[in-house]
């Protein structure tokens, strides 16, 4: 996401860092390079002006002209203006209601169904809510039917109308939910609604009903990012009329330019609380705009990479792990959980392109969600008592090893020179080695 916006704004810089003597020109033209960017992301020309200008009048006023890093400096008013146009500040979901009531609108097609469905599961497993999933999209084809399979693939009950002409009227469907909510204790009640291909007045006038009835303690838009300033448009639209909490901009991790995420904020003054970044049930981030200013300026984010490293960690089993590693009894099951846990983070491509400098770097690179897919097929293509003990793979073990898994004999060798090597460098540090490691790199440079 924001590739292009990214490679362009790094380009401008490069014009005030290539410059020997910056001057209040080499200034205006690196601004009138960022306008443009953010004009191919398809930010609207008043927003894009005006950040330009805010960030001209910032620049001149803290003497980047005298400055001895201009280039570092102007990216550094860039970042802080990005992230102030993008809202500052994580918004939180408001949840304080008996049960919290939270209203789901937007356009067809936008994601709303999904959406439901992945706030139900983070609601569920990161905020320890029972949560109650209610099918109010009377109208598209099997709509109910995609909201149960997705509860039932979260663990989430769905409550859904009967064949009866109150089963057909969504604000009905929406009473009786709360009322069942109440009685079985459910802690967060989500409601899914219909949308429509454009916005009409039957629409408005239906959504308008259920919120002023179910008096919801949150009511979210949900947008297609990919749809760049119509989705700004359609934002305004609604929120002139709903008057929403906050925004999920949804396939951001697709074929996006950027323009509503950076544009939306702005326009109707409701901070994007949710982002969703891929179609996997639990491929839903927390917006937080400083975090995502330095992904778009190439910086990283190493702060939501510990975040879900953090939640895989269990304080318990690295503690048995370590003692493992200091007895050199580190095995092929161990190794086999370490990846399972990274693969629970997400996306491997997303994960590195958190690192700062990385993004960029593996661009290129085909790094699929089945990456450990051919370690994972020779790793069970061992024994149990081959992977408990690596010294027992001699050669012919090796040879039945990589026909079982479909490899060849030089991967399966590369996967174990590859894993005793990781072995005996968790060893070094595990038992205070980094002095030891640190002159073994040395001795390996002479």
């Amino acid at each position: 996401m924001f590739e292009n916006l990214s490679d362009k704004l790094e380009k401008a810089f490069k014009l005030l860092k290539g410059q020997g003597h910056i001057t209040e020109i080499n200034v205006a033209e690196t601004l009138k390079d960022v306008r443009r960017a953010l004009l191919d992301a398809d930010v609207n020309f008043k927003i894009a002006k005006s950040f330009t200008d805010t960030i001209k009048e910032k620049a001149l006023g803290q003497n980047v002209l005298t400055s001895v890093s201009p280039g570092q400096l102007m990216v550094k008013i860039v970042h802080q203006e990005l992230t102030s146009l993008m809202g500052d500040t994580h918004s939180e979901i408001n949840l304080k209601g008996n049960p919290a009531i939270v209203l789901i609108a937007g356009l067809q097609g936008s994601g709303k169904t999904t959406f439901s469905a992945k706030l139900s599961h983070y609601l569920k497993s990161k905020k320890g809510k029972k949560v109650l999933l209610v099918a109010c999209d009377v109208y598209r084809p099997a709509a109910i039917d995609q909201l149960k399979v997705l509860g039932e693939q979260v663990g989430v009950e769905v409550f859904a109308g009967d064949d009866s002409s109150d089963g057909k009227n969504p604000v009905a469907i929406a009473k009786k939910a709360v009322s069942h909510a109440q009685t079985m204790g459910h802690q967060v009640v989500v409601v899914d609604t219909a949308g429509r291909l454009a916005i009409d007045e039957a629409m408005m006038d239906e959504i308008s009903s259920l919120k002023k009835t179910l008096n919801p303690h949150e009511t979210l838009f949900v947008v297609d990012a990919m749809t760049g300033q119509d989705a700004v448009n359609t934002a305004k639209a609604f929120n002139d009329r709903l008057d929403f909490d906050g925004v999920v901009l949804t396939k951001l991790d697709g074929d996006t330019r950027g323009g509503a995420a950076l544009t939306i904020r702005s326009v109707v003054t409701k901070p994007i609380k949710f982002v969703g970044i891929g179609e996997k049930i639990d491929a839903l981030d927390l917006f937080h705009p400083k975090r995502m200013a330095d992904r778009i300026l190439g910086m990283g984010d190493i702060v939501s990479l510990v975040e879900k490293a953090q939640e895989q960690y269990d304080v318990e089993e690295a503690r048995k792990l370590q003692k493992k590693i200091a007895k050199n009894q580190f095995n092929f099951n161990d190794f086999l959980s370490q990846m399972q846990q990274i693969k629970k983070m997400g996306n491997v491509k997303d994960l590195i392109g958190m690192i700062p400098g990385m993004g960029k770097a593996i661009r290129d690179v085909d790094l699929e969600d089945d990456a450990f897919k051919g370690i994972e097929a020779i790793i069970y293509s061992m024994t149990p008592a081959e992977r408990e003990n690596p010294a027992l793979l001699n050669g012919s073990r090796r040879k039945r090893i990589a026909e079982g898994s479909g490899s060849s004999i030089q991967e399966v060798n590369r996967l174990l020179k590859q894993f005793d090597e990781t072995r005996k460098m968790m060893r070094m540090m595990s038992t205070g080695g980094a002095g030891k490691l640190a002159n073994m790199l040395k001795g390996a440079k002479r």
